[in-house]
């Protein structure tokens, strides 16, 4: 008789038979870079909202602290914020073993913080030029490669980088070749350590179109009006509209995605 062939397949996880059960986020720790303000803070209420305790990051927000508590009070959830510069190796290395220290463990990292690029390829700065770079892209991978050890170390994580549709397409008229590069990166980094980590974490990214944010607050008229005429839906986003994305890859109603990109941008990209 011959023997039995012994598959390589991996065990699928234990998963309950309620949706509403599958995006609970009790008992998880989430780090939320960029977390005071725009996408980040809208996405940490919608974590919180889910069960999850937060700490958020924050670089030179005046309003941290007090918005920390604010979901803390809402959600009954624990909510710390911490400053940290994520272009230092050494702070998010830092930042992160203090967010351990606090809550007894990491189970999510969303690297969501970023700035935007001041000029062209031609005309930027090269100073500024490598800021972009310093923040955009190897930010995020400091963050990753710090929450990466530990989610080795405990067998299980979850990587999430907010990444742009920029990252996609060269949306005009503002000129951001670095901005773009970054992004793009930023999405093929999660692609490449989504199959790195498949063992251990899952790892995805998500690509914003133009959202009602600080940062695109000061922006002139004229600009947004052919952000607008450009996107199908003839808008830009509320960062609520995100908060569904984010729970979705942070929970286990994703348990099987790992390596995608979502794009949420009103259809920009499509064109």
């Amino acid at each position: 008789m011959a023997a039995a062939q012994k598959s390589i397949r991996w065990p699928n996880p234990t998963l309950p038979d309620s949706v509403f059960k599958m995006f609970e986020m009790h008992g998880k720790v989430v780090i939320i870079t960029g977390g005071s303000g725009g996408i980040g803070y809208e996405v940490g209420r919608a974590l919180a909202e889910a069960g999850a305790d937060v700490a958020l990051w924050y670089n030179s927000s005046g309003q941290a602290e007090d918005r920390a508590a604010t979901i803390a009070k809402d959600f009954g959830v624990k909510c710390k914020a911490y400053k940290c510069s994520v272009q230092n190796f050494n702070e998010v290395e830092a930042a992160t073993q203090a967010v351990v220290a606090d809550f007894g463990r990491l189970d999510v990292m969303i690297a969501n913080a970023g700035i935007p690029s001041k000029a062209g390829g031609l005309d930027d700065r090269l100073e500024d030029w490598h800021r972009v770079v310093d923040i955009d892209f190897s930010g995020a991978y400091y963050c990753a490669r710090v929450a990466g050890e530990i989610f080795r170390k405990q067998g299980s994580g979850n990587m999430i980088f907010t990444a742009s549709m920029s990252g996609h397409a060269a949306n005009v008229p503002q000129q951001q070749a670095c901005y773009n590069a970054c992004k793009a990166g930023v999405i093929h980094l999660a692609k490449s350590l989504a199959v790195e980590w498949a063992g251990f974490a899952r790892v995805n990214s998500v690509s914003p179109g133009y959202i009602d944010t600080p940062i695109s607050g000061d922006c002139p008229f004229e600009m947004k009006e052919e952000w607008y005429s450009l996107t199908p839906m003839k808008r830009d986003a509320d960062p609520r509209e995100l908060k569904g994305v984010y729970l979705y890859l942070a929970s286990d109603a994703s348990t099987y995605t790992t390596g995608s990109d979502i794009v949420v941008d009103g259809g920009y990209t499509c064109r």
